[in-house]
C-alpha cells in the first residue's frame, strides 16, 4: 500500500516511516511542509496520506489546507490527519465533503501501534477513523442540545466507524439499545438512517458542518 507522510518533526517523521514500512506500507514520499505535501499528493496519488495539521511555513493549518486542496483535485483521496490539535474550521470541511476515507487522530492519544495501523488501513479502505475528543470538540460548536448525553456518546462512537455491536460493547449496553439511540439521533437531526456506518457518520458530519 502506497502512503505519503507529512510531518515537520524529523524524529517523528523518520519514526513513522520505519514503523509504516515495518507493517508493509510503501512510503512514496515524506515531506515537512504544506506546499511539498500538496505536490506529493497530486504526483503520487497515494492509497492513503498521514498528515500533520501544522506544517511550515506558518505552522498553522497548512497540512489540512493541502489535504483539502488535493482532495478537490482527486476526490476521495484518503487522508488520515494525525495532530496534537483540532483545527475546527478545516476539520469540519475535510470531514463533511463525503468523498473517500477520512480520519482525524490526536498524537497524544495514540497508545497502541496495532490500533493505529488498523486506522490507517480503515481510512485507506474508504472508512472513517475519528478520535472521540475530536468529535467532542466539533460537536460543541453546534446546537445539539436536543441529544441526550447517551446519544452523544453513541454519536461519538459512530464517528469512529464502529458497528452497533461494537458501540454496545464499548458503552456496556445492548445492540438493541444502540439501534434505538441511533434512530433517535437521526430523527432529531433530520437524517435518514443507513446500514452503512461510514455513510451514517459522513451524513452526521455534513449536518454538523451545515
Amino acid at each position: 500500500m502506497r502512503i505519503v507522510v507529512a510531518e515537520d518533526l524529523t524524529l517523528l517523521r523518520d519514526g513513522m516511516i520505519r514503523m509504516l514500512e515495518a507493517y508493509g506500507f510503501e512510503v512514496v514520499a515524506a515531506v515537512d511542509n504544506g506546499p511539498d505535501l500538496l505536490e506529493a499528493l497530486l504526483e503520487h496519488r497515494p492509497d492513503v496520506a498521514v498528515v500533520d495539521v501544522r506544517l511550515p511555513p506558518t505552522h498553522t493549518d497548512e497540512g489540512l489546507r493541502a489535504a483539502l486542496a488535493a482532495r478537490a483535485q482527486v476526490p476521495g483521496l484518503p487522508v488520515l490527519v494525525l495532530s496534537q490539535y483540532v483545527e475546527r474550521l478545516y476539520a469540519r470541511e475535510l470531514l463533511a465533503d463525503g468523498n473517500g476515507g477520512i480520519g482525524y487522530l490526536l498524537k497524544d492519544r495514540v497508545s497502541d501501534i496495532g490500533d493505529f495501523i488498523d486506522n490507517v488501513n480503515r481510512v485507506a479502505g474508504g472508512g472513517t477513523a475519528l478520535d472521540p475528543t475530536v468529535v467532542s470538540k466539533l460537536l460543541h460548536q453546534h446546537e445539539l442540545g436536543q441529544l441526550t448525553p447517551r446519544e452523544r456518546e453513541v454519536l461519538a462512537n459512530m464517528a469512529q466507524g464502529r458497528t452497533n455491536s461494537a458501540i454496545g460493547a464499548a458503552l456496556f449496553i445492548t445492540e438493541k439499545a444502540v439501534a434505538k439511540h441511533t434512530n433517535n439521533i437521526f430523527a432529531k437531526l433530520g437524517l435518514q438512517s443507513s446500514d452503512d456506518d461510514n455513510r451514517r457518520v459522513l451524513a452526521v458530519l455534513r449536518y454538523l458542518d451545515g
